[in-house]
């Protein structure tokens, strides 16, 4: 019998196996699941995502079938973790990760919720237990750091593979091991994930499109089918990695060894990321919050302005140091550039800010032609050391009159597990301003409370948070 891939078979005994112990890592991933959500909500407010939701067949009926955050929809699973998905994605406003290769574990939860929310409604049904949120954050601790460790020393993007292969990879794992796999069902599972690597071409100019903001949602939905099918029989691929010539190794990696570059435990939740105060591309976070210190300063010299220079690590200037047109809102909000303007101009920085509407304005491109993208070398290292894990970023501008601002050095941005403590608070805050554009202020208030309470979320059963996240006018 062939042996399976070493790398696959310890996320599989890790995804059937693990319990996490860490009260850091479920404490974060309960602030997770509520993040996400809200991001959901409030990228429901934009038709260009609300277009893409619903059943395939419209006025299809799915017995215990999984519900969509924020709408009526009630779907089957790999709809719904689709829906989902593309939801908490849409606005690039939901957690991140940053290693060697980057991408948002938080896309995780599209499948997760699908899978959990159809397990309970399917349990009561039966006359079982329902699926608790306990389970939910469980597995998505699991998830995250099967993303997080494959990616801190794999560079899928170095060989233009889309980071979502790692949000397949995952969601598969963990999906299949909540279905009830056994260690053979997911090493089944995962190797189909692994054979799907995509293109990141809709990521970066003259092609990038709205495909960035649906891809994960995509993945998800092949996630739990490859989990679905696995429990059905479906065979797997042992050697999808390793296989000579046509292996994922040696077809994408030049025969470079996919590695898990730590032991799987909850290092990933515990470190994660959070986008607390604007949806920028995390690259750029600490870029727009010194544009944010120097707005005063530079408002009202708009016309004085000689040069703005923009300091910062090397991944910045390989997916968003951007110059030239820029075609819609996602290509705005992988640029640099664009989001330190706006932040100049408005000391803020919003969705609505990537919108055609604010990006006419003809401030925003007369800065962008003034600055220069420099890279810093301690910045990259910094990035890369595990001990800091810095995105930082510097900013300073001249003026003709040959004065300049301070240079403005931010190494860690608001949501950096060294600022958790500030960060809460309006993570909280946060979650309460996207769920208002959905719900009624008694609501509102009830999940911001539900999601203040570890004990009370965790004991929850999951169809009901998914019942409550239905608008009154959608309820059934």
């Amino acid at each position: 019998m062939q042996a399976t891939d070493a790398v696959i078979a310890e996320i599989a005994e890790y995804a059937i196996g693990y319990e996490p112990e860490s009260e850091l890592a479920m404490d974060t991933a309960r602030l997770c699941l509520m993040d996400s959500i809200g991001c959901a909500l409030l990228a429901l407010n934009y038709p260009a995502c609300t277009r893409l939701l619903g059943p395939d067949v419209p006025g299809t009926v799915v017995p215990d079938g999984s519900r969509v955050p924020g709408t009526g929809f009630q779907l089957d699973p790999v709809k719904a973790a689709f829906d989902t998905g593309a939801a908490i994605r849409w606005l690039d406003f939901n957690d991140t990760w940053l290693a060697a290769e980057w991408g948002h574990p938080s896309d995780n939860f599209g499948a997760i919720l699908a899978i959990a929310d159809h397990m309970s409604r399917k349990s009561r049904s039966e006359g079982d237990l329902p699926i608790d949120l306990r389970q939910v954050l469980t597995a998505a601790v699991k998830a995250y750091e099967i993303q997080g460790v494959l990616a801190l020393q794999n560079s899928f993007n170095r060989v233009g593979i889309d980071h979502v292969l790692l949000v397949k990879v995952a969601a598969t794992a963990v999906v299949t091991a909540m279905l009830g796999g056994d260690r053979a069902q997911v090493e089944s599972a995962v190797s189909n994930a692994w054979l799907d690597a995509t293109l990141r071409t809709y990521r970066h100019a003259p092609n990038t499109g709205s495909r960035k903001s649906w891809a994960a949602g995509d993945a998800l939905a092949r996630a739990v089918r490859f989990g679905l099918s696995a429990m059905t029989g479906e065979m797997g691929y042992p050697s999808a990695l390793t296989a000579p010539d046509w292996g994922f190794q040696d077809v994408w990696f030049g025969g470079e060894e996919v590695t898990l570059a730590r032991p799987l435990g909850s290092y990933v939740m515990e470190n994660i990321l959070f986008k607390v105060s604007f949806p920028a591309e995390f690259h750029a976070q600490t870029a727009v919050e010194a544009a944010f210190v120097l707005h005063n300063e530079v408002v009202e010299r708009l016309d004085e302005v000689k040069s703005i220079t923009i300091t910062t690590q090397e991944s910045a200037l390989r997916i968003i140091d951007k110059t030239g047109p820029l075609n819609n809102p996602a290509d705005r909000d992988h640029c640099i550039q664009y989001m330190t303007a706006v932040g100049l101009l408005n000391g803020a920085l919003t969705a609505d800010d990537y919108e055609d509407g604010v990006a006419d304005d003809p401030r925003i491109d007369q800065l962008r032609e003034k600055m220069v993208v420099e890279h810093d070398q301690q910045f990259s290292a910094d990035y890369l050391d595990p001990d800091k894990r810095s995105i930082a970023n510097a900013l300073q501008v001249t003026f003709a009159d040959g004065t300049s601002t301070e240079k403005v050095v931010i190494e860690y941005p608001l949501g950096h597990r060294r600022r958790r403590d500030e960060a809460k608070p309006v993570l909280v805050e946060k979650f309460r301003s996207n769920a208002a554009t959905r719900f009624d202020d008694t609501k509102v208030q009830r999940l911001v409370e539900l999601f203040g309470d570890q004990s009370a979320l965790e004991s929850m059963a999951v169809d009901e948070l998914m019942d409550l996240l239905v608008p009154s006018d959608n309820a059934r």
